[in-house]
């Protein structure tokens, strides 16, 4: 083509004397011609591409290739990054199966929503739960949570985690009648919530049987326990006619038995707690006065084992608290404290009751209980508030301890609002910290 156009200029120049203006004529024609000839060739060639491309999912590269030769490399590179995305796309269907039969699997009931609170995905366990009855049609996909879940709980913990973004928990009873459920609602990195709903009845009522049984038992015993103590107590009265075997088998008979009216008594204080039944009359009182009541209502044993009690700081800050249930707190931990807050070198128990007021992590009352014993080892501070767990189970018997106290204090806090924790070292005492909110906070 460039030698036949060179001819063609060749000859316009030796024409005479217009050669130049038929070289203009031609050298323009022949450029029209060539745009029209290259537009045509790359508007096909485009095509082909297109059609190339668009085959790729349908038919194998060696077939695109051959039809397509000069775009052979583009369509198999194209065939490469398809191949490679498609295999992602398997995997990650692959992965939502599996994730949808696990989660399908589950026996608690899960719901995910978007960031409009929109349903996105349920499991089986969650359509089941939800009868059409109860809210008008199943659990469907795109609709408002609102307008399939009614309880406010429910609903209360989801909103929780699509704004704050924070983990929130709660307790249902009304999701279906004679249900209990706990609901976790969690925040997605992507935006939306997920929720879970355990169902706890089953849970509950096998609790509530045991603090039944405990409650009755516990009830039935104290009547003849307490007339076994009265009548040995009346037999030792009269120290006429009583060998010395007979009032030493006396002494251990009275010993027992009140050490088993004190377990009947702890038994049935945390049944009462661990209740819903249980009467506690929240109400502000100051610190101060909580402390001055247990430090008076302990004074018998304080005087019985030689011990030193004393009251430290005691701020005059007013917390939301049931009196009777909070001094009991008080006088379980300084009761622990005489107990096992006995120095190797000192002649007698020494325990310290103290409050002050906190802002972090929240508002607060902190009391403080503290003793100068041989300490709690580390390994033992998880579980001090476990129910009969005894960290020197010889001592404990001699001392006559029942390992219910340090559970009702933590149970009767938590009730409170508040919590309770231990710190300790070997040798160098605890000290038992436990907080109640403030008035202002409520």
């Amino acid at each position: 083509m460039t030698i036949a156009l060179a001819i063609v200029v060749a000859l316009c120049v030796w024409l005479a004397p217009r050669g130049w203006i038929l070289a203009a004529i031609f050298l323009l024609g022949w450029a029209v011609l060539s745009s029209l000839l290259i537009a045509r060739l790359v508007g096909h060639d485009v095509s082909a591409l297109r059609l190339s491309t668009a085959a790729i999912a349908e038919r194998p590269v060696s077939a695109v290739g051959n039809q397509y030769a000069d775009f052979d490399e583009v369509a198999h590179a194209i065939s490469q990054v398809s191949e490679q995305v498609q295999r992602q796309l398997a995997d990650a269907s692959e992965g939502r199966q599996k994730l949808e039969a696990m989660i399908d699997s589950m026996q608690d009931a899960v719901v995910a929503v978007d960031q409009a609170g929109r349903i996105q995905w349920t499991n089986q366990c969650m359509q089941r739960l939800i009868p059409g009855a109860f809210v008008g049609g199943a659990v469907r996909v795109g609709h408002a949570l609102v307008q399939t879940i009614r309880d406010p709980d429910v609903l209360q913990c989801v909103r929780s985690a699509l704004e704050d973004r924070v983990v929130s928990e709660r307790r249902s009873t009304s999701v279906m009648p004679g249900r209990i459920f706990e609901i976790a609602a969690s925040p997605m990195p992507g935006g939306g919530a997920v929720a879970v709903l355990h169902d706890m009845t089953r849970i509950e009522q096998v609790e509530r049987i045991q603090r039944d049984f405990v409650a009755n038992v516990s009830h039935e015993l104290r009547t003849p326990l307490t007339s076994i103590s009265g009548y040995v107590e009346t037999l030792l009265d009269h120290e006429a006619g009583l060998s010395v075997q007979a009032r030493e088998f006396l002494t251990t008979i009275l010993k027992n038995a009140t050490r088993m009216n004190r377990l009947t008594e702890d038994l049935l204080v945390m049944a009462r707690v661990e209740s819903s039944e249980g009467e506690l009359h929240p109400a502000p009182v100051r610190a101060d006065i909580l402390i001055r009541d247990a430090v008076q209502a302990m004074s018998g044993l304080v005087q019985d084992a030689e011990a030193v009690l004393e009251i430290g700081e005691a701020t005059t800050v007013e917390v939301f608290a049931d009196t009777d249930a909070m001094v009991q707190v008080l006088s379980n931990l300084i009761e622990n404290g005489i107990k096992y807050g006995q120095g190797r070198n000192a002649a007698a128990s020494r325990v310290i009751v103290s409050a002050r007021e906190v802002a972090e992590p929240v508002e607060a009352v902190e009391f403080r209980v503290r003793d100068f014993g041989q300490g709690i080892a580390s390994e033992h501070l998880g579980r001090i508030f476990e129910r009969f767990y005894r960290v020197d189970k010889a001592r404990s018997r001699e001392s006559g301890g029942t390992g219910l106290g340090l559970a009702i204090a933590h149970r009767i806090v938590q009730v409170h609002g508040g919590t309770i924790r231990a710190e300790s070292s070997l040798n160098h005492g605890s000290t038992f910290i436990f907080t109640l909110p403030k008035v202002g906070r409520q």
